[in-house]
């Protein structure tokens, strides 16, 4: 009903007429009671003067024994400051006698908030000319405020941590292994395999002659190979025994 009225822009005093038009049987002869009750020459009633009447009067006491208990422990959480504070005005109602102050009432309200921006607002309702209204508007920025940063940190993380990723790959071992294959040159062992595989004799003198020193790394070491490999190549002479081009 009340966000009804709210859709329709009533008056506080016009929300209570409009309230009690809908009210049939027994609700209605209680509104008729209590207006009668109340004060000769007191102003319209208003809308929260009617809801508290109208929940003391047909709300169990049991009921509203445990929603006074809820709001009394009732603590941000998981919540959002917003709706925090939504579930906070729905209670409070229950427990009137819990905030019998404007300060009374600040002061529940930051003691329930999460330990996100409780420092910040508990310092702000300090303020003397601080209410209600001022302080869950403080708690939304501080909240928002914060959020957003800790995402920004977050974001800000990723980032680092997929660039060390990549630059660790290319100065890590893998790629450090990728060099030392590329600019090493031909191994020891290749070496000895390439010389076992010659006859001995002449040829195995010529092969020394030509092996690289083991000393010598990088260039040296692919040119040495290479014309190792082109010896192994040419055909055998049938005449002198030797691997050479053309007649001997």
């Amino acid at each position: 009903m009340h966000k009804t009225l709210r859709v329709m822009h009533a008056t506080e005093t016009e929300a209570v007429e409009l309230a009690s038009y809908l009210l049939k049987e027994v609700a209605y002869s209680w509104f008729e009671l209590w207006e009668d009750y109340r004060e000769e020459g007191s102003p319209p009633a208003r809308w929260n003067e009617f809801t508290d009447a109208f929940i003391d009067h047909f709300l169990p006491a049991e009921t509203k024994a445990a929603r006074a208990a809820e709001f009394e422990c009732l603590r941000q959480g998981n919540l959002s400051v917003w709706e925090y504070h939504m579930r906070f005005a729905h209670l409070s109602k229950y427990a009137i006698y819990m905030l019998p102050t404007m300060e009374a009432k600040v002061r529940h309200f930051v003691q329930g908030l999460s330990p996100l921006v409780i420092n910040e607002v508990s310092t702000a309702a300090l303020n003397s000319d601080m209410n209600y209204g001022k302080i869950v508007a403080f708690a939304q920025a501080t909240e928002d405020q914060k959020l957003k940063r800790k995402t920004n940190q977050d974001n800000n993380k990723k980032t680092r941590s997929a660039g060390n990723f990549s630059g660790s790959y290319n100065r890590g071992d893998g790629g450090k292994e990728l060099h030392r294959r590329v600019s090493s040159g031909p191994t020891q062992s290749v070496i000895q395999s390439l010389a076992r595989s010659l006859p001995s004799g002449p040829d195995q003198q010529q092969w020394s002659h030509s092996m690289p020193d083991q000393g010598n790394k990088g260039s040296n070491q692919q040119d040495q190979l290479s014309g190792n490999y082109q010896l192994l190549q040419r055909p055998t002479c049938p005449k002198c025994r030797r691997r050479h081009l053309g007649v001997c």
